[in-house]
């Protein structure tokens, strides 16, 4: 070996001087220019400490320069590669195995094999025997031999990929033009500005404001840019008549009216009508609540309950109030529930807080289809619209009607700060509410702008920010609206240096989002049958910063692995030295249980998986344990946000830009899709725990859960199957590879129940939907085999377990798993299962 390399040395001193084509940076007027300057190499003097370069724009095509001859290119490079070729064969037939090569247990989904990662240290420092064998055992190529370029990762996670002009990036390279450009914007400025603009949907500061953020737009000079107009209908307060709530004697006469300070605080979506009944508290309104209230000896049925607000959703506080028979609701903040840090902002007593009641996403007067044109339609209703009302109101009118319930004391959990005294459950006095909204046909516009991908430009990477706000909304959509602005600046300045993503990136501003998520689901509902097939994964910049404590993301299982990588890479805001996921496994060292949350109905991400079936991640930073007290209301401004940082505003909304940037160049720039598609395994795993619960009720019954265990062994082979030939496959084909890409981008929706209608149960997700057919509904039916005894005597046989139902449950449940194993498994002939 040692002959062969000192051989090697002296037919470079033979041959002639190389000359190396460099491109470097235009400073000056001509700035993101690359300029071409020759390097000739004196003979003896130090390589370069990095043969390729992160290139922006790939190398001329090689011919004529001027001042040089006009040399055929071959026999201008045979001429001097000659000894090379000679020594490199001699090289790898007698001498490969002197140099042994990391040894690597074989990659999994989104990791590199050991030949790619020795190939990434050596090749950058030219030492000659590497660089060969590294060339011939990389799959890539290296700029000077005249082919393309793969952007090879310098982290085992990175995939690789070609960028648009056939030069290099490398992922390190990728991540600090990233975080430069990112660096230059003015996020907490976008921030402020945002806050202080009148942006309701429908209002004409909206209409002001969706017209700057599309200029704001084409003047990155993106591929697209365009609006999308929905006629949606919302519902309003009625400012001429006013929503009441008056006391009512044991007489059952209306006696004084209670102030309700801010006419303009409602519920959308509220039923309309007046009723009276007697008052319970109900802490926040959750199913266990009332249920609580009664094995108390308090019934909810027919009367008006008084409820905390948190933990739930507003429309799931109404929906289960409904569901126990209660006649109306009143929603109040219990200043338990906020920091009672002295150092902090808190919300004001007389403050309501405002918050929709659709149990559902869009428009509720078009379930399951698009408001383009409502008169398209006949005159339907959203089964999620409660026929209840609901009023928010203060904590100063709240404690006013605690004081006057009497009955059993409240579970000491159930207790507030209200009162000098324990709360107790009622009844109490009789109350007569009297909601008068008023529904309104209302445009919307939902503002779109895209980077078209080089490689897979119908692919769709979907990043979203609520714009709309209720009040100021600094931490509902300001914050949101500043990253998406930013972010879109930053990608354009990186496609203007020469990125070019693989994928298209897909940029949104969404309208109508405090109405319940109207702008994103109208336009899911208009273009379902295009987005299954083209939407990759969709990010929600949405109720981003709410804190600074601690991390929290509401994810598909899917994008488990990829948050973990990308949490290695973004430094914590309020823990110097430390990135977010060394922040997280401080505190607890099994990350995803700190970290990792299913998507509610509330998040505006939720809609994407489980009415589309596309992977959907929203990220928010969060106080210790304690809920922002100011989100959906008139004290939601910049300054109080600020505060409840303490001055570290700046810091964390950068941290979110940089996570969510990095998530997209991953997404849209991996030559394979860094989806964990076998994290579903592990999902119905964990299912499978809670149905092997009831085994011995069912087996007595002759009934049995074999079904969902065969499935699940069926998609956990399909899963690996797949992984097998990914790892053993060619890595430049580029047909395999978007083949492959196809099948793991689609994983998301082959969990929507296909024996269901998309208009009758619009959220057909088996595990984050709502109807019969999800896994929820199945565990929630089987509890019925252990309440049967205990059912009142004479009540309806169809409120017990019922053989039939749960054998169509089992059956919806357990093909759509199956299905998703067989899709999985790809082509007809490739299915292997004993189902």
């Amino acid at each position: 070996m040692e002959r062969l390399w000192g051989l090697l040395q002296r037919a470079q001193q033979l041959s002639p001087r190389s000359s190396q084509t460099v491109y470097q940076r235009v400073e000056g007027p001509q700035k993101g220019r690359l300029e071409e300057e020759e390097e000739d190499r004196e003979e003896g003097a130090e390589t370069l400490a990095h043969f390729c370069p992160m290139e922006l724009k790939g190398p001329e095509s090689l011919g004529s320069r001027p001042g040089q001859p006009n040399l055929i290119p071959w026999a201008a490079a045979g001429r001097r590669a000659a000894p090379y070729l000679l020594l490199t064969a001699l090289l790898i037939f007698t001498g490969g195995k002197s140099l042994p090569l990391p040894q690597s247990e074989g990659p999994g989904l989104g990791e590199i094999s050991g030949v790619q990662r020795w190939a990434q240290r050596e090749s950058p420092s030219c030492h000659p025997p590497a660089f060969l064998l590294g060339y011939v055992a990389f799959r890539g190529s290296c700029q000077t031999c005249g082919d393309s370029v793969l952007v090879v990762s310098e982290d085992v996670n990175y995939e690789t990929g070609l960028d648009s002009h056939g030069g290099t990036l490398y992922w390190n390279d990728l991540q600090a033009m990233f975080l430069r450009f990112l660096g230059e914007g003015r996020l907490e400025d976008t921030i402020r500005q945002t806050s202080l603009r009148e942006r309701v949907a429908g209002s004409a500061g909206m209409a002001a404001l969706t017209q700057d953020i599309r200029v704001a737009f084409s003047r990155q000079k993106l591929d697209h840019v365009w609006t999308d107009t929905h006629y949606v209908g919302l519902q309003f307060p009625d400012l001429a008549h006013p929503n009441t709530l008056h006391w009512v004697d044991e007489a059952g006469k209306v006696g004084e009216q209670l102030p309700l300070e801010d006419p303009d605080v409602y519920c959308p979506y509220s039923a309309i009508g007046n009723v009276t009944g007697e008052l319970v508290y109900a802490h926040y309104g959750r199913p266990e609540d009332l249920q609580e209230l009664r094995a108390r000896g308090v019934d909810p049925a027919g009367l008006l309950l008084l409820v905390r607000v948190g933990v739930i959703s507003f429309a799931q506080k109404v929906t289960n109030a409904q569901d126990f028979g209660a006649r109306g609701v009143l929603i109040y903040p219990e200043p338990a529930d906020f920091s009672q840090d002295p150092h902090k902002p808190s919300l004001s007593s007389q403050q309501a807080v405002y918050g929709h009641v659709h149990l559902g996403t869009g428009d509720p007067y078009t379930p399951g289809f698009p408001s383009f044109n409502q008169t398209q339609f006949p005159p339907v209703a959203s089964s999620g619209l409660p026929s209840i009302p609901a009023q928010p109101i203060s904590a100063d009118i709240a404690s006013r009607l605690l004081r006057k319930l009497k009955g059993p004391m409240a579970p000491q959990e159930w207790q507030g700060l209200l009162l000098g005294s324990p709360y107790h459950l009622g009844p109490g006095p009789g109350m007569r509410l009297e909601v008068n909204n008023h529904r309104t046909s209302t445009p919307i516009n939902n503002i779109f702008g895209c980077i078209e991908g080089r490689s897979e430009p119908d692919h769709y990477v979907v990043i979203g920010a609520q714009r709309d706000a209720w009040g100021p909304g600094a931490a509902k959509s300001a914050v949101g609206t500043a990253i998406l602005l930013e972010l879109v600046r930053t990608f354009a300045s990186m496609v203007n240096n020469g990125f070019r993503p693989r994928r298209s990136l897909l940029f949104i501003s969404w309208d109508g989002g405090d109405f319940g998520s109207v702008g994103s689901t109208e336009w899911l509902e208009g273009y379902l049958s295009v987005l299954h097939l083209k939407a990759v994964v969709y990010v929600s910049l949405d109720n981003a910063v709410l804190g600074d404590d601690k991390f929290h993301a509401k994810t598909s299982p899917l994008l488990t692995s990829l948050i973990e990588s990308v949490l290695k890479q973004v430094d914590s805001p309020n823990h110097s030295g430390q990135t977010l996921y060394e922040q997280v496994v401080f505190t607890n060292p099994i990350w995803d249980a700190e970290v990792i949350r299913p998507l509610p109905m509330d998040s505006s991400a939720y809609s994407f998986t489980a009415f589309a079936g596309v992977p959907a991640v929203e990220f928010s930073f969060m106080e210790e344990d304690q809920a922002y007290p100011f989100l959906h209301t008139k004290e939601d401004t910049y300054e109080k946000l600020h505060k409840v940082l303490q001055g570290r505003l700046p810091a964390v909304v950068q941290a979110v830009a940089q996570l969510a940037g990095q998530l997209l160049i991953r997404l849209s720039h991996d030559r394979l899709l860094p989806l964990d598609f076998g994290r579903y395994g592990d999902v119905v795993l964990r299912h499978i725990g809670n149905l092997n619960e009831f085994s011995g009720e069912l087996k007595a019954r002759g009934l049995t859960l074999q079904w969902v265990y065969s499935a699940r062994g069926d998609y956990i082979r399909a899963a690996e199957k797949l992984r097998q030939e990914i790892y053993s496959s060619e890595e430049r084909d580029e047909r395999l590879t978007r083949m492959y890409n196809v099948r793991i981008m689609r994983v998301e929706f082959y969990f929507l129940s296909q024996y269901v209608s998309p208009a009758d149960s619009p959220f057909r997700h088996i595990f984050l939907g709502r109807g019969d057919h999800t896994l929820g509904a199945l565990l929630d039916h089987l509890r019925l085999l252990r309440s049967n005894s205990s059912r009142t005597p004479g009540a309806p046989s169809s409120s017990g377990f019922q053989e039939s139902r749960f054998r169509r449950q089992l059956a919806l449940l357990t093909w759509t798993l199956q299905g998703a194993a067989n899709a999985l498994s790809g082509d007809v002939w490739n299915i292997d299962n004993n189902f």
